[in-house]
């Protein structure tokens, strides 16, 4: 199993029971989207005159919208032409990407593991609405999933803990742990004591996702789903 615990050399139980809530991040955790909107972002700004560097984009891709903008060109761009950028960015997205979007070939048959080991399955998304359904709709995950947030459930998003905090009330049940992919995912979470099983799919590194707080790396959802499975084992 292809993981690392995080700890000064400890190493972090994942612990859960049957009847609780796995909380699954969606864009770059279940469809391989994090690149695509790396790009989006980069044409929304160069259409407003603004550089911003790639990797700068990438490492800040993971937070919601509303806190991006001013994440990654500051404040006064922000409340001049946040918005405009934002609408920019989901213009581009939805015309030149969004076809080309893939669901990991795993994502699927993990969520429906996790029904299966008894979890409420809830995706926290901070994307549009139309987005949501469109990932829904790839993944063929309706039947699969106790519920699933959208922008609209919102008002502040990753690395505010807001979207997962609706995502447990949505699923209404205690939370297990968060999947997720970035570091913002690992913030959001550790801000209301989830743990955080972290992937590499995002882009993002071992030990920085570790030292943002997850408490667990895995570099895809089979091994994450090895890792889940084996509390299972272990009680059985």
């Amino acid at each position: 199993m292809a993981s690392e615990r995080a700890g000064y050399g400890a190493a972090v139980a994942l612990e859960w029971t049957r009847g609780q809530a796995a909380v699954i991040d969606v864009d770059g955790t279940l469809v391989d989207t994090n690149y695509h909107h790396v790009v989006a972002w980069d044409l929304a700004f160069d259409r407003i005159g603004t550089f911003v560097a790639t990797n700068v984009l990438h490492r800040h891709v993971g937070m919601g919208g509303d806190q991006f903008v001013g994440a990654v060109a500051g404040d006064e761009l922000e409340r001049e032409r946040g918005d405009e950028v934002r609408a920019l960015h989901d213009e581009i997205f939805r015309e030149r990407f969004i076809d080309h979007v893939r669901p990991y070939p795993d994502a699927r048959r993990f969520l429906g593991r996790l029904g299966e080991l008894g979890l409420r399955v809830v995706l926290a998304s901070s994307a549009r609405q139309d987005e949501i359904d469109r990932y829904l709709d790839l993944l063929d995950a309706r039947g699969l999933c106790d519920a699933w947030t959208s922008s609209a459930d919102v008002e502040k998003t990753k690395p505010h803990p807001d979207l997962l905090e609706a995502a447990i009330e949505k699923a209404g049940a205690a939370p297990a742990f968060l999947v997720g992919d970035s570091i913002w995912d690992c913030e959001a979470a550790q801000r209301i004591g989830l743990p955080t099983l972290a992937l590499m799919t995002g882009g993002f590194g071992r030990d920085e996702l570790l030292a943002a707080g997850a408490a667990e790396v895995f570099d895809g959802l089979p091994d994450a789903l090895e890792g889940i499975e084996a509390v299972e084992a272990v009680r059985s």
